[in-house]
């Protein structure tokens, strides 16, 4: 007898194993997780293999994914900080939303389309894909910046948008809708007041008082069921007086952004929100029906160009208008001019108020499906065509024309270097400091680094800066080859100089040792040490047995390196030397501790005890 699944566990498969398979295929290929979980659901939806028939459904409820999004985005955002963001909010998110509207709707005109289509059309296409652009802002780190704060606001005022829009189509239904008594309306007003009253006073007097009585529980996956719970019932109280369920739940966010529970907040609801965001992109791929793609293929093309284009030049001059810089204005763009999620909201309510017939809904839906697939294509083709042009034409300064005379060169003057120059400029001694990134030149010498432009792996530069004279070059540059490129020139033409360089890792000072550079200095090292100094000591570790167990530490991984240097390339010697190496240590410092323990009281300090290196 055959035992047939229960939807639910091969749903469960289907979507899991599509994802699996697709994302890292997708991001292998350079093109990112969003394409990954569109294409997946392409290609098990209903014009794929058919292996899922029930879109709708699914959408419907990964919508929640873009709920959960929203609650941790109002988590990173207390009261004060949205309150400052109102201007953009209203006042750059009213313009696009209104001009982008105002463009599609005389271009519908013009093309003859009866203006209650035309308008709700536009209004629907007006709205942008939260979902991605978060996403994409997040991964590329662009909220914190300006156009990141931008498009943000416009964002969440398209989420208010969209309520005034869901409420206007009854009114331009071809059939009039039912009068409502302003008893009625008056109602629903008071509940809409009522939800959002409770929410707020809910939050600020009852929402911490109740997590901080489950968290004395001391039961995580009560406190993670707690977390869930609360933006489902939010979501769901807005959702009853016919808000935003994502608008809710930002809300809730913002009012717990300073509550003592907001880490664990986020840490419990993050891995939620990155699987529904997944499904609700899968459920897009889905949705997207090639049947009307197919038989019109012309009209949805030119639908989809059409839209897109109109609104990408009014983002454009948007952001011209709001002073983004040029090279954030194309990401910025392209988030804004797809289509949005709450299209389908608002195409699917406008077919039910019979606004228009089915089949165009199903057009309008399948061109903001085909956007929202296209658009992490093209912030692909951006990258690598418009981006990488901005980076190619970088600021460029005068390069240092004027022989110097110092006893010390430094190339490099980032976060290393300028620690280096710093100190060795306290005692007196005059450096000469290149570094080839413009910005980083002009920012030192706003704080008063005389910093030249320059590029080191250049030998006329080198000379110039007085290399032949020179004493010591400190090669403190981020880049590997550069690093390595520096030390070959300087050991061939200024084999009198002393070299002192920055490593990255394990393999660049193997590979400087190769060149016989013995003044290597690991980048990390010294600092993650002091850092487990002070951990011991937080720990209850007396400060100075601390600093003696960390110098013991410092000369014996030193002293490990000279061990594993003659065997970097055997890989299987290398392994026993480390493993040797440590054992030894550890073992070696066991057998210290017991003897210290039988030797002396706790606390007693004595002068052997201190240890002689004075290095940190």
């Amino acid at each position: 007898m055959e035992h047939m699944l229960p939807a639910w566990l091969s749903n469960s498969l289907i979507y899991l194993g599509a994802a699996v398979i697709a994302v890292p295929l997708s991001r292998a290929l350079g093109l990112g997780s969003i394409i990954g979980y569109l294409a997946a659901g392409i290609v098990i939806g209903p014009w794929g293999i058919g292996l899922v028939r029930q879109v709708e459904d699914i959408l419907h409820f990964a919508e929640f994914g873009v709920v959960l999004m929203l609650f941790l985005v109002g988590l990173e955002l207390d009261s004060r900080r949205l309150w400052n963001l109102r201007r953009p909010i209203f006042g750059w998110g009213g313009a696009q939303v209104a001009g982008c509207a105002a463009v599609l709707f005389a271009a519908g005109l013009l093309a003859g389309i009866d203006w209650r289509v035309s308008l709700v059309a536009a209004l629907g296409l007006a709205l942008s894909s939260t979902a991605i652009a978060l996403q994409v802002m997040g991964e590329r780190n662009l909220l914190p910046t300006s156009s990141g704060q931008a498009g943000f606001a416009i964002l969440l005022f398209q989420d208010v948008a969209a309520i005034p829009i869901l409420a206007l189509l009854p009114l331009l239904g071809a059939e009039p809708p039912d009068a409502t008594p302003d008893g009625g309306m008056l109602l629903q007003a008071a509940k809409i007041v009522g939800v959002i009253a409770a929410i707020v006073l809910g939050g600020r007097l009852a929402l911490r008082p109740l997590l901080r009585w489950i968290a004395r529980s001391r039961t995580p996956e009560i406190f993670t069921a707690a977390a869930l719970l609360l933006v489902v019932a939010i979501a769901a109280l807005m959702q009853a007086v016919g808000l935003s369920m994502a608008l809710g739940a930002f809300l809730a966010g913002v009012l717990l952004a300073e509550s003592e529970y907001r880490r664990e907040l986020e840490t419990d609801i993050e891995p939620f929100k990155g699987l529904l965001l997944g499904l609700f992109f899968i459920a897009v791929g889905m949705s997207i029906d090639f049947g009307v793609l197919l038989a019109r293929p012309g009209t949805m093309a030119l639908l989809v160009v059409g839209f897109v284009v109109l609104k990408a030049i009014v983002v454009w001059f948007l952001g011209r208008a709001m002073g983004l810089e040029l090279q954030d204005r194309p990401v910025f763009t392209l988030l804004l001019a797809q289509g949005g999620e709450f299209a389908f909201v608002v195409f699917q309510a406008a077919a039910g108020a019979s606004v228009f017939p089915p089949a165009t809904a199903s057009l309008l839906i399948g061109a903001v499906a085909v956007s929202m697939l296209l658009s992490p294509l093209l912030l692909v083709a951006i990258d690598k065509l418009v981006l990488a042009r901005f980076a190619g034409q970088r600021r460029t300064l005068d390069e240092l024309s004027e022989p110097q005379e110092a006893p010390v060169i430094i190339a490099g003057f980032g976060r290393y270097g300028q620690i280096v120059g710093r100190l060795v400029a306290a005692h007196g001694i005059p450096t000469t400091v290149l570094d080839h990134d413009a910005d980083m030149v002009e920012a030192a010498r706003a704080f008063g680094s005389k910093v030249f432009y320059g590029d080191a792996t250049r030998l006329d530069l080198l000379r110039i800066a007085g290399a032949a004279a020179t004493r010591v070059l400190v090669v403190a540059v981020d880049d590997r080859q550069q690093s390595l490129a520096i030390v070959d020139l300087a050991r061939e033409h200024f084999p009198h100089l002393q070299l002192v360089v920055r490593a990255r890792d394990v393999t660049h000072w193997n590979e400087l040792r190769d060149r016989g550079v013995m003044q290597v200095e690991r980048e990390l090292f010294e600092a993650s040490l002091r850092s487990g100094r002070t951990v011991l000591e937080l720990l209850g570790e007396p400060p100075h047995a601390a600093r003696k167990l960390a110098m013991r530490f410092r000369r014996a991984n030193i002293e490990l390196f000279e061990q594993m240097y003659p065997h970097h390339k055997d890989r299987s010697k290398l392994i026993a030397v480390v493993k040797q190496g440590r054992r030894q240590f550890e073992e070696q410092m066991a057998r210290e501790r017991e003897h210290a323990a039988a030797r002396t009281r706790p606390g007693t300090t004595t002068p052997q005890d201190w240890d002689d290196d004075r290095r940190p």
